[in-house]
């Protein structure tokens, strides 16, 4: 990444394990998305970066951003944006790096790929944002308490938190197809969730407060701006 931070040594990222499954529906995530939910989580992902992405050359951070279709979404909102994009999956990253090279190469100079998690943050200085869709949802409550932790101290105060994903569900077919797709991507990618965890809680737990900028896929999708 392009910037006045110190870069951190060349290292191999924290071990990935079960983190790194997504690379075994890299291939058709976007089209399987795409058919169960036609284009409301994308909406939900423009509605939160519309709503919380901040102005100027901002330095966001990408946790778990899949094909790379946000990067072009983030870019194109603020071309001089400084982006660390964080994935787990090689198979994801290398996507996201081919889409970035095909449709935006004039921008590769801004962003930095990085294969690891969470715990490989350490020495990339603090950001201005961070944009998480789709992603918290991915794991245990234990696990996503220490995720935020650590989230929570690479960012500036005062950072915005963008969230678009699956809300509490509140009628019978929401619970039907969340508990659907979380044994489906247990079996296909390996997650560590059996269920939603309490996302809201852990920001809340954080000392955050939300400002709710969107509901899709009758109220089953949320894009939420954390602060």
């Amino acid at each position: 990444m392009n910037g006045t931070h110190s870069r951190p040594s060349p290292r191999q990222p924290a071990a990935l394990g079960r983190d790194a499954g997504f690379d075994a529906v890299a291939g058709w995530y976007d089209a399987l998305a795409a058919l169960v939910f036609g284009r409301s989580l994308r909406r939900a992902q423009q509605t939160a970066l519309d709503a919380g992405l901040p102005a100027g050359a901002p330095r966001v951070l990408i946790i778990g951003g899949g094909t790379g279709w946000v990067l072009g979404q983030v870019l194109r909102r603020h071309p001089a944006a400084r982006i660390l994009y964080l994935e787990a999956s090689a198979g994801m990253l290398g996507r996201s790096r081919a889409w970035l090279r095909r449709h935006l190469p004039q921008h590769e100079a801004q962003v930095e790929f990085r294969l690891g998690t969470e715990q490989d943050l350490a020495g990339y200085g603090q950001f201005d944002a961070v944009v998480a869709f789709f992603f918290f949802d991915l794991f245990t409550a234990a696990r996503l308490r220490q995720l935020l932790a650590q989230l929570h101290a690479t960012l500036l105060p005062g950072a915005a938190w963008l969230v678009a994903d699956f809300g509490t569900p509140g009628r019978w077919w929401h619970r039907w197809l969340l508990a659907l797709m979380y044994w489906f991507f247990r079996h296909t990618a390996g997650i560590e969730a059996r269920r939603r965890p309490p996302i809201e809680a852990g920001l809340l737990r954080l000392g955050l407060r939300p400002a709710p900028a969107g509901t899709f896929f009758g109220g089953l999708v949320e894009a939420v701006v954390w602060r």
